[in-house]
């Protein structure tokens, strides 16, 4: 798959026009991780939305008492980061390499910069987004069954 098809099937990037999902495409860099590598550490900056197109991660958190609890596993077409690039603030988990993994890397600086040059992305991908936070809410409160 080319890069094109592979954020078009990118649950953030579904619903835009073919044109944005082209010029998001060229904004991407590819990169390769090896197990144990550190792709996102919690509390840091988010610099980058990160597009799993081969391999596996583990996402963590660290609680304040210092303990490490897994949330979750994320593999090919999953999409990380997206949350810390849209709001600025810092990034809430650490995202790990389990096993080689490769990704397209989208600088926040660069998503921001389109986004303002073309707003209607923005509102494109806003119904994804409150849509990933409902669903984060309900299971968090046990109401998703």
């Amino acid at each position: 798959m080319n890069k094109e098809q592979l954020i078009a099937n990118v649950s953030l990037f579904k619903e835009l026009d073919k044109k944005y999902i082209a010029s998001i495409a060229q904004l991407c860099t590819e990169r390769v991780y090896k197990p144990g590598d550190i792709l996102i550490k919690q509390g840091e900056e988010g610099i980058g939305i990160f597009i799993i197109t081969k391999g596996k991660v583990k996402v963590t958190k660290t609680t304040p008492d210092n303990r490490v609890v897994e949330i979750a596993e994320n593999t090919a077409g999953d999409i990380l980061g997206e949350f810390a690039v849209l709001d600025g603030a810092p990034r809430t988990a650490t995202v790990t390499a389990i096993e080689e993994t490769e990704c397209l890397v989208l600088a926040s600086w660069e998503f921001n910069s389109f986004m303002k040059t073309h707003p209607e992305v923005a509102l494109g991908i806003l119904p994804v987004v409150v849509r990933k936070f409902r669903e984060t809410n309900d299971a968090l409160t046990g109401l998703r069954a």
